[in-house]
């Protein structure tokens, strides 16, 4: 499966393309689904550009990208710097979304995740249990989650080599009988190392300006669409 990560925290004067408002994100997600991509992931933003969970704001963000992918899944973001490490804030936001993507991202290591992933569960939504470190892939075997996809998100976590760090975990998890898909990525310079090494592990991929703004020769990728199309020529899609 190929996912398109459209904006993360990346600003527009990292690249001019990256999609900011609800309606941008709707166009570009339409781009990036012709280019090759199966699925979707987006940061709502608020006003001011930053990333935000506010009720208003995500509700806009699906609207506007289910209208323009319709029956494409959709998954946001729930990471804690979005309510400045506040995970009550963010657990009440969450709560008050009136409009709800297929799934959400959590990451194990942050505090609030287990009562987050309790009312994403609840409220019919998926979780992405997204994982930096052997430790995180611990909290989740302890926990006996069962989420919809594990985001094996070595780079994040800041390893020597996301690369090699992503296999353990994958064996970490299989052996522990963690059955759901996994999605690898890597960050910036290893986004396209990560995403072969992912591709040959037969394990779900993304791409997109939230991971990188270069193509795999260096150069600067003109927008999501044309990473995305990259991808799919990879993964011989």
């Amino acid at each position: 499966m190929l996912q398109a990560c459209l904006n993360g925290q990346r600003s527009r004067g990292e690249h001019p393309a990256v999609p900011l408002t609800a309606a941008e994100l709707g166009a570009d997600a339409a781009r990036a689904v012709a280019a090759g991509a199966q699925e979707l992931h987006a940061h709502p933003r608020a006003e001011s550009g930053r990333d935000t969970v506010e009720p208003e704001a995500v509700a806009a963000a699906v609207r506007a990208i289910r209208a323009s992918c319709p029956g494409v899944p959709l998954g946001l973001t729930t990471g804690l710097w979005t309510t400045d490490g506040d995970a009550e804030l963010r657990h009440a936001r969450v709560e008050a979304w009136p409009e709800l993507p297929d799934y959400a991202s959590v990451n194990m290591g942050e505090p609030g995740s287990a009562e987050l992933c309790a009312l994403l569960t609840a409220r019919g939504v998926g979780i992405e249990a997204g994982v930096w470190t052997h430790a995180d892939a611990q909290t989740l075997i302890d926990r006996g989650l069962a989420p919809l996809r594990v985001l094996v998100e070595t780079s994040d976590g800041g390893a020597e080599d996301p690369v090699a760090a992503a296999a353990e975990i994958d064996e970490m998890l299989v052996a522990a009988g963690v059955s759901a898909p996994q999605l690898h990525h890597g960050a910036g310079a290893d986004a396209w190392e990560m995403l072969d090494a992912a591709r040959a592990r037969g394990r779900d991929v993304r791409i997109g300006l939230e991971d990188t703004t270069l193509m795999p020769d260096g150069s600067v990728a003109r927008d999501n669409a044309q990473l995305v199309a990259e991808a799919a020529r990879r993964l011989g899609s």
